[in-house]
């Protein structure tokens, strides 16, 4: 049958399994805008207030779900709004579909209205790009995309579309992408294969790492994002038990295990755990799996776990040997490699060295158990939330102090609950994260935990979450300043708070209440326990301003460049005074 170019992008995203997109229109999409309202009872479409949010909402529902997500914008300005978006999921491994239609091929390259080469911005920010400049290739050029997104080490991936190609009629034949898989692949262009393909370690590699496993006595595990992305967590659990291996978490990993669990160490590096950095430091063999090593993980590289043997588990060999020189490594799947480990590995009870984790994880800042009368300690802020809201609530964040106090504090027990940005640090993710969230999966519930800083970013997206009536709670933590950049210019600039006190608008209360929502400010513990479960309970959109003291501190810390062992567990009163 022939149908436009438009519908050809509509039914290859229903081809996908697509069902909702976020996007924004404009002039050079106004195709594929139409072509949306003509199948709105086949795809939805949720309108956020700005591109960036789209992109935001469209990794959220990647993150929350494991499938690839879809967002849209017009050419210039809307595709650049992505940008940060798109960056944000690509340092992420988050899958996720760009789509962009830019001025009609003639008028390319003459600075035409709203012209923008969008795929040499993104090129070095996508797992692939493309321009479409035949209508014939559109079908195989998203289906590729789509494998390109979720194959692999997923990543995002933009396909820009000339406004002319959009209104052209083509032949177009439907396909069943799962059945049909290989058949993409075949078709598809001969220098992108390498992305589709997944090693597998064959049996003898699996079991010279189970016998490096067999024989060390104070291992520790790295688990990386890539554990979550690989769904590896049950097998990661299975695995820590038998070899009784404590497990250290990244950001990005921090809902992949139990922080229950006797093993858990919580997060290692600048902002981790006295336990997670000394068994790094003092481990004789570092497991790292689907973890890249960041340098906010391992601090001075020449002292990162310097008694240890490293060995890395990862999909992508471009990570092996980047950051941390190893003494081995398996590239491959980690589902795959943890479930052929399992029976080769020993059951083993490593009491002594437990026993030093033990130690260790009682080893916290004072600060944690202090309960200030004017203001909210924020671990009782995490901790409140996850008892009121349970452990299946999504929390997403923004990017700050906000951000490391939820992974510091936040008991996160299943897998996907925790979704921030991590390589990138955005701020402004989280709000657009949490839409795409809620409407990935309507009957769950998601908790948005921002600083007063990152929201100025993004609150303008109360208008969406009233808009589709999302039961979202937000929890400003509100210090009045940019609190991780003062904290730094507190231990390391002098006091001279330059640019990072907010003692001015807007008024979060009044602000929600011009977007419908209702508003609640909490000023300390028990006014905050109080309205963050009638805001919980009411099952509707609700904004909580929670004060915070603009002095509250992020320890430990370690300082930037220093060796993960050289933490700051408490400061002097000169420091804070």
């Amino acid at each position: 049958m022939k149908i436009t170019g438009a519908q050809v992008v509509i039914e290859c995203l229903l081809e996908q399994g697509v069902d909702k997109v976020f996007g924004y229109p404009g002039g050079n999409i106004l195709n594929i805008y139409d072509a949306l309202y003509k199948n709105s009872d086949r795809l939805e479409h949720i309108l956020t207030a700005h591109e960036q949010a789209a992109c935001h909402a469209a990794d959220g529902y990647a993150r929350a779900t494991g499938r690839v997500g879809v967002c849209m914008a017009t050419s210039g300005p809307g595709a650049t709004n992505l940008v940060t978006g798109i960056a944000t999921a690509y340092m992420d491994s988050s899958p996720i579909v760009a789509i962009t239609c830019n001025v009609a091929t003639p008028l390319l390259g003459k600075d035409t209205f709203q012209e923008i080469d969008i795929t040499g911005v993104t090129m070095p920010i996508t797992k692939h790009n493309f321009m479409v400049k035949n209508v014939n290739e559109l079908a195989s050029i998203i289906r590729e995309a789509f494998v390109i997104a979720k194959s692999g080490r997923p990543g995002p991936v933009l396909i820009d579309i000339p406004k002319e190609i959009t209104a052209a009629e083509v032949e177009y034949e439907p396909i069943n992408p799962q059945a049909d898989e290989k058949a993409v692949l075949a078709a598809g262009h001969e220098n992108l294969k390498r992305v589709y393909t997944v090693s597998r370690p064959d049996d003898e590699e699996i079991k010279k790492a189970a016998e490096l496993i067999n024989n060390s006595k104070k291992p520790v595990i790295y688990a990386g994002g890539g554990v979550v992305i690989s769904q590896a967590e049950k097998e990661l659990l299975e695995f820590a038990e038998k070899a009784q291996i404590p497990v250290s978490e990244s950001l990005m990993a921090r809902s992949a295990f139990p922080a229950d669990h006797p093993l858990c160490t919580w997060m290692v590096g600048m902002h981790g755990t006295k336990a997670s950095n000394m068994a790094i430091t003092e481990s004789d063999l570092i497991l790292a799996l689907g973890s890249r090593f960041s340098d906010r993980v391992i601090g001075d590289p020449e002292k990162f776990g310097l008694n240890a043997k490293v060995f890395q588990i990862d999909i992508d060999p471009a990570e092996i040997n980047k950051n941390i020189p190893t003494d081995g490594c398996l590239i491959g799947d980690i589902k795959d490699i943890l479930t052929r480990l399992i029976p080769l590995i020993n059951k083993t009870e490593r009491s002594e060295w437990l026993e030093q984790i033990q130690a260790w994880k009682k080893e916290v800042p004072s600060i944690y158990n202090k309960e200030p009368k004017d203001s909210i300690n924020p671990k009782f802020i995490c901790e409140c939330i996850n008892r009121v809201a349970g452990d299946d609530t999504f929390i997403t964040t923004e990017v700050g102090q906000h951000q490391m106090w939820t992974a510091q504090f936040y008991p996160f027990k299943k897998p996907r609950t925790f979704i921030t940005s991590g390589g990138l640090g955005t701020m402004g993710f989280g709000t657009g994260a949490a839409i795409g969230i809620q409407e990935a999966l309507p009957q769950a519930r998601v908790v948005h935990i921002a600083g007063d800083g990152s929201f100025r970013m993004n609150c303008n997206e109360l208008a969406t979450i009233q808009h589709y009536n999302l039961p979202i709670v937000i929890v400003v933590v509100n210090n009045g300043a940019l609190g991780n950049v003062r904290m730094w210019q507190r231990l390391f600039y002098g006091k001279r708070f330059s640019q990072t006190t907010l003692d001015f608008g807007p008024d979060w209360l009044k602000l929600a209440d011009a977007y419908g929502i209702k508003g609640y400010r909490a000023c300390n513990a028990a006014e905050f326990e109080k309205v963050f479960k009638e805001a919980f309970n009411s099952k509707k959109p609700c904004v909580i301003d929670a004060k915070v003291d603009i002095d509250e501190m992020v320890l430990p810390m370690v300082p930037g460049g220093k060796p993960i062992y050289n933490m700051i567990m408490e400061l002097s009163p000169d420091v804070m005074n």
